[in-house]
């Protein structure tokens, strides 16, 4: 199922006894969020077919790059609301991400990954900063004046504004410009993975996924060194629940996998199979939606030199979690996070890595 199958529904939000009532459904805004930590795959993969310079794999490049989903993420964000650029040369992409093949995920609309990533200006790096879905944070008042104003999760804010006011929100925790959007929809790694013929991934302990893929629902994963599948990579990704700090060992996972991507699309011989290539193309366009000022395309190219191990991963300080009255939250550091996101408002990679430890 391609994300613009899957673009429709409000997220979930627990409220707590403050509850706000959600946004009707019926006016069905555009509702575009598929977004996780995979859209530099894309634009590292389209980098790499780029730069074999023949015309006719740059018009197939550029047709597939007219496939992917655009997204207005921009048109309401209060311009006098906007933090200032201050690294000019420099990119910061918001990547939501969402998977619509989750059994808990039946409308295909909960925002599960968020993720600042940052583009340095000589572009020989990037840093994917991610933010816990349940980090508690004031969220601005949405466009209609019905919801936010207040504090709530910071996932609240797409149900109740959409995209443009997920960017506000992740502007005003970081103070960091925010100059495009991606949405991925990770139920879309199945696909990819499966196109690459697998990947390598180190499980960190054994355990096993009680939100599988395969029939009963159930996967058993044994701590060490193994290949996985597409299905195998997706339970591994969303599981959860087996881990005593949950979503935060979600992400270092979703990290795992991103980074396996991008090393097999790099020296898998994707790049000189035919047909694993288109199968690798077509599964990304289908999970993919972007900003309408971006080109994968052109951002791949100017990222020819990426790989895995240019990618440094960081999860926002916490303090850890808590409940603020039936909710159970992340609470952020405010200090630590703010020395880390000034860092990337200046592009100073060094203190971002530092800062993220």
């Amino acid at each position: 199922m391609s994300i613009r199958e899957n673009l429709a529904g409000a997220d979930h939000v627990d409220e707590g006894p403050a509850a706000v009532e959600q946004p009707e459904p019926a006016e069905r805004r555009p509702r575009r969020r598929r977004g996780l930590k995979i859209a530099l795959i894309v634009l590292a993969v389209l980098v790499l077919l780029g730069a074999g310079g023949a015309v006719a794999g740059g018009l197939y490049l550029r047709s597939v790059d007219k496939k992917v989903d655009r997204v207005e993420a921009f048109k309401d964000v209060p311009a006098d609301s906007r933090p200032p650029v201050v690294a000019k040369d420099a990119q910061n992409i918001m990547i939501l991400g969402s998977d619509s093949r989750d059994p808990e995920n039946a409308s295909g609309s909960r925002s599960d990954t968020i993720i600042l990533a940052h583009l340095p200006a000589d572009r020989k790096s990037a840093q994917l900063i991610s933010i816990p879905r349940d980090t508690w944070l004031p969220i601005p008042r949405s466009k209609d004046g019905q919801h936010g104003g207040r504090e709530a999760k910071i996932n609240a804010a797409y149900a109740w504004g959409g995209v443009p006011l997920m960017v506000q929100t992740v502007e005003q925790f970081t103070g960091v410009r925010i100059d495009h959007v991606a949405m991925v929809d990770f139920s879309g790694f199945k696909e990819i993975v499966d196109a690459l013929g697998g990947i390598d991934i180190n499980v960190e302990q054994s355990f096993t996924s009680t939100h599988s893929l395969n029939p009963d629902g159930r996967r058993q994963f044994v701590k060490g060194p193994q290949t996985m599948n597409g299905a195998a990579a997706l339970d591994y990704a969303r599981e959860r629940y087996a881990f005593t700090d949950g979503d935060f060992a979600r992400i270092r996972h979703q990290q795992q996998v991103i980074r396996a991507i991008l090393d097999k699309a790099a020296s898998g011989g994707t790049l000189t199979s035919p047909g694993r290539l288109n199968s690798f193309l077509k599964a990304t366009a289908n999970s993919v939606g972007v900003d309408r000022s971006l080109s994968p395309l052109d951002l791949g190219m100017d990222l020819r030199q990426l790989r895995s191990g240019n990618l440094a991963f960081v999860t926002c300080p916490t303090r850890g979690t808590g409940r603020v009255g039936t909710e159970s939250v992340v609470f952020a550091d405010k200090s630590r996070a703010r020395s880390l996101f000034d860092a990337v408002r200046r592009d100073a990679v060094d203190e971002i890595l530092h800062a993220g430890q």
